[in-house]
């Protein structure tokens, strides 16, 4: 890629596979899709944070995320718009009705093998582009960690800037969905355990559990993020 002025691809993908493991609220939510709904689930959640991704790599390339990092106002509005989204959908786990669980089927609602009904699959993916798109932090790290790779004398840095967001969100997509993936198949593999009264009983705690500890820490994700400095 030495004509659009790249240096160090190599270092830049290893560089990036350890980011996107850094746990975070693309990563959350992806698990928490995939381990509620099903692995086709967690990609979906996957294939959405990349598409919010592109959207931070695009306005990148036009210095619309080099204004807003510019502009306390508008890093500030940004973020609290974020940070709200991130209370919003934790609120919704952790005031979500508990779904009714029984002597057969304790951690069978939702059930990590079942298909994701087709009328899921939109708001799953519009709710992964927005925990991604209304991320200021996202658009930050596009502005300071891809230009390091950018010969300063490169003919063609908006393309550059481009084709390395690319890369990154192509990796990033990759390793949140094998993630999920893994996810859903830990659930799986909790919810077909021999069903005696004793493991009935951890499982309905678990599934009433769960999905409020991890709205907790979405509405953490989100306080985090409204406090955060530039």
């Amino acid at each position: 890629m030495e004509p659009l002025g790249i240096l160090h691809l190599g270092a830049f993908v290893a560089a990036g596979l350890l980011l996107n493991l850094t746990p975070g609220p693309d990563l959350v939510y992806t698990s928490t899709q995939a381990g509620l709904h099903g692995a086709r689930a967690g990609w979906i959640a996957a294939l959405g944070i990349g598409a919010g991704g592109l959207v931070h790599v695009t306005l990148g390339a036009l210095g619309v995320s080099a204004l807003i990092a510019t502009s306390a106002a508008a890093f500030g509005v940004l973020k609290l718009v974020g940070a709200a989204w991130l209370v919003w959908l934790g609120l919704k786990l952790l005031l979500a009705r508990d779904a009714p669980v029984t002597a057969t089927h304790a951690l069978h609602v939702p059930h990590a093998a079942d298909p994701t009904p087709a009328r899921r699959a939109g708001p799953i993916f519009r709710d992964a582009v927005l925990v991604s798109v209304l991320n200021p932090k996202v658009a930050l790290f596009f502005l300071a960690f891809v230009p390091q790779f950018i010969d300063p004398a490169s003919p063609r840095p908006a393309l550059a800037f481009i084709a390395l967001g690319a890369v990154f969100v192509a990796n990033g997509t990759l390793v949140t969905g094998a993630v999920g993936t893994l996810t859903a198949a830990a659930a799986a593999s909790l919810r077909s355990r021999p069903a005696d009264r004793g493991w009935r009983r951890v499982a309905a705690l678990v599934a009433r559990a769960l999905p409020r500890a991890i709205g907790a820490l979405f509405i953490g994700l989100g306080l985090r993020l409204a406090l955060a400095d530039r």
